[in-house]
């Protein structure tokens, strides 16, 4: 690596992701709104989300698959400039089916995320890759203030998204840019460092995962992602609904839901994870999300409500960088694209899932039981972390041969 880069590679990582994610989150504001601009419904909404998510799952172990054999920064680059592309064909959208296009597009090049967690965790030593992690959640939580806090404002009253759409896409090609200028070149295989491998069907993919003793762990994805998920899909129209909030009120909210990730992530994760434990702090947040998700049940007003959908983000994010930590730290780097893509499958279910079933629970039941259920998964969380997380506490000071 040249002399000037030497000293920072995952600083350098970290403004690409940025910058990406800054691209992605403009269009969180205006998902919730953009179906019903077009002639949906409250389901389509529902669906528009599970697309995206059920095609990133599709890829999503291929695309870290790819990456451990092409080198992550080609992967990397050509699953930015696809999402630059998905954002502008969703701006321009003047129909309902053309929303579905475009987030399936996106959902198809959702690649960039697994494979710049599986880079990050390259650059990094054991023992540093929590704070590593950290950090990508850290960049992630930058997006959510820049992006969200200008999809609301460039969506203004809902009327119009091509401007939000061509900004985000905007983002996502001047972080194409920075990848091809700040990152630098890795040719797995010239030096051994990592070999060739194959992706391989379901039937494989499930070996692998067992066979590196992963699968609960791997699962967790699905169940953590499905109530992530579920939240940001209801919590926008349970705001409309009873707050009268639109993509601006929305946009404001999830910056600083973004705040608070860089927080925790940024600032304290390190320390959290070093004085207490990866489970702990799992298990810690896990609790954090399950009772702010039952105080939804009874919350009321115009604090008490965007408070419980902070609260309830702010325990979250201590989630997945543990997940991400343990899962990049179980098997050697020849297959952690391979590994980080898979649990990005599984995320994916988790993402398909959640927004579907809150959107039946909804139509069918209304609020109270639908924020019942987005609960229920976040339990199942915990109740890993007591029973059987212990075992995977100390992984990240392991380096696999």
């Amino acid at each position: 690596m040249p002399a000037s880069n030497r000293l920072a590679p995952q600083w350098l990582l970290f403004s690409v992701i940025v910058v990406d994610l800054t691209g992605f989150g403009i269009v969180i504001p205006i998902l919730p709104f953009i179906s019903p601009a077009l002639g949906g419904d409250e389901f389509d909404v529902a669906l528009v989300i599970a697309v995206y998510s059920l095609c990133a799952g599709i890829v999503g172990p291929y695309w870290g698959g790819l990456s451990d054999r092409i080198g992550r920064k080609k992967v990397l680059m050509l699953c930015l400039g696809g999402g630059a592309l998905s954002y502008v064909l969703l701006g321009m959208a003047t129909e309902l089916w053309m929303v579905y296009v475009a987030r399936s597009f996106a959902g198809l090049m959702a690649g960039s995320l697994p494979v710049a967690s599986a880079l990050m965790a390259d650059l990094s030593t054991p023992e540093r890759r929590a704070k590593a992690m950290g950090l990508v959640g850290t960049a992630f939580g930058i997006g959510l203030i820049l992006g969200p806090f200008l999809g609301g404002l460039l969506a203004g009253d809902g009327q119009s998204f091509a401007g939000a759409g061509l900004f985000a896409g905007t983002m996502s090609l001047l972080s194409v840019g920075l990848a091809a200028v700040l990152l630098e070149n890795d040719h797995p295989g010239d030096d051994g460092h990592r070999a060739v491998s194959t992706v391989g069907g379901p039937r494989a993919l499930l070996t692998f995962v067992r066979g590196r003793g992963a699968l609960g762990l791997v699962a967790l994805y699905s169940l953590h992602t499905f109530a992530v998920s579920a939240v940001i899909y209801l919590s926008p129209l349970w705001l409309a609904a009873f707050l009268d909030w639109g993509p601006r009120e929305v946009g404001i909210l999830f910056g600083l839901v973004g705040l608070a990730m860089i927080l925790i992530q940024g600032v304290f994760l390190d320390w959290l994870t070093t004085r207490f434990g990866l489970i702990r702090v799992l298990s810690s947040g896990a609790v954090v999300f399950a009772l702010s998700l039952f105080a939804a049940l009874i919350a009321s007003g115009d604090l008490q409500r965007p408070f419980v959908i902070l609260t309830a983000f702010a325990g979250a994010t201590c989630v997945l960088p543990v997940l991400n930590t343990i899962a990049s730290s179980l098997v050697a780097e020849d297959e952690r694209g391979r590994m980080m893509g898979i649990t990005a499958l599984s995320s994916a279910v988790g993402r398909v899932t959640g927004p579907l079933l809150a959107g039946v629970a909804l139509a069918l039941a209304g609020y109270s039981v639908t924020w019942l259920i987005i609960a229920l998964p976040v339990v199942g969380v915990w109740w890993w972390s007591v029973r059987v997380g212990d075992r995977y506490d100390r992984a990240a000071d392991i380096e696999p041969s």
